[in-house]
């Protein structure tokens, strides 16, 4: 019988050592590792395992969760509902508050500033007058605006609003420019509503005087402010507005242009301060006579010793244009 030679490379006589190679186990069926009936086990954990750490979970995120809480209820303590943080300067708004018109195209077409219909039927321009009805909505029923109905104020330029009351904005005082009279679309004399972007605590530096009038403001408007100085000089202090076609060809083709009550908007709704049931003044814009067929360029102007005008930036103005068939 032959005896077993020893491994390569072993000098004889050195003792030889036998080599065990573990087996690897079989796999677990995957039935039986979520749930093993033999020791009690679901996804390999006992019951009594699975029990500790849900428990310590639960702990750690009420925890969690309650330092959260706790964190936001300081940051809320620290904030006004009514008045921001950051104001003027120190806000993403600035001090230089631009303009808005109503109507405003569909959401379709959100980029567009173009206003544009056909003829005076009905179908050709309710979408324009309809976006004006809701646009007004609030104007015309004062419950829905919430607080606005028990400290609304009649005010004037020689009464201003108590602390915590809002100025009234008077919707009857808009001429041909009301619902009842189709704004006057159907006069293909269409009426453009412009509101001032309200900034917190901003208060206007009017114009106030006929002195130092800017060179670039309308001749038309300086004559309207010359002719409130010599006849109600409390009504000077007044953001004022102005809309003129932007080229020479727009200028032309514009028409001649009217403004409801006034072409500005009174001082006596300013400081804005987030007052409850506070609605901007409005200005309703009526284009008597705008030229047929043709795309008018429009760019309306807010008028203040402290509102600048850049047009790229929007600020001080809006651009619109305007185009009737």
């Amino acid at each position: 019988m032959s005896k077993p030679r020893s491994p390569a490379g072993r000098g004889a006589g050195e003792p030889e050592h036998e080599v065990f190679v573990r087996e690897r186990p079989p796999p677990i069926p995957f039935n039986r590792f979520l749930y093993n009936s033999d020791e009690g086990t679901v996804l390999g954990r006992t019951a009594l395992s699975w029990a500790k750490i849900g428990t310590f979970y639960i702990i750690f995120y009420s925890v969690l969760a309650a330092l959260v809480a706790l964190c936001m209820w300081v940051f809320f303590q620290t904030l006004d509902p009514r008045i921001p943080k950051w104001q003027m300067d120190q806000s993403l708004i600035g001090t230089n508050p631009g303009l808005g018109f109503r109507p405003l195209p569909s959401e379709d077409n959100v980029e567009s500033t173009l206003i544009y219909y056909k003829g005076t039927e009905r179908k050709n321009y309710e979408e324009w007058t309809d976006a004006l009805d809701n646009f007004l909505e609030d104007y015309r029923t004062p419950g829905q605006v919430s607080g606005r109905g028990q400290n609304i104020y009649n005010c004037n330029y020689k009464q201003l609003p108590p602390h915590g009351m809002v100025c009234d904005v008077d919707i009857k005082l808009y001429g041909p420019c009301t619902k009842e009279n189709n704004y006057n679309y159907h006069k293909s004399a269409p009426c453009i509503f412009l509101k001032l972007n309200k900034i917190y605590g901003w208060v206007a530096e009017y114009y106030n005087t006929t002195d130092n009038l800017p060179s670039n403001m309308p001749k038309e408007l300086k004559q309207y402010i010359n002719d409130t100085a010599n006849s109600k000089p409390d009504e000077l202090n007044t953001v004022w507005v102005s809309c003129e076609g932007e080229t020479a060809a727009d200028i032309e083709h514009i028409g001649p242009i009217k403004y409801y009550p006034r072409p500005g908007f009174p001082g006596y709704y300013y400081p804005y301060q987030n007052s409850e049931g506070y609605l901007s003044p409005l200005v309703a814009v009526n284009f008597e006579r705008p030229i047929h067929g043709v795309l008018i360029n429009i760019e309306c102007k807010a008028w203040a010793h402290n509102i600048k005008h850049d047009r790229h930036e929007r600020l001080g103005s809006v651009h619109f244009e305007l185009m009737l068939d």
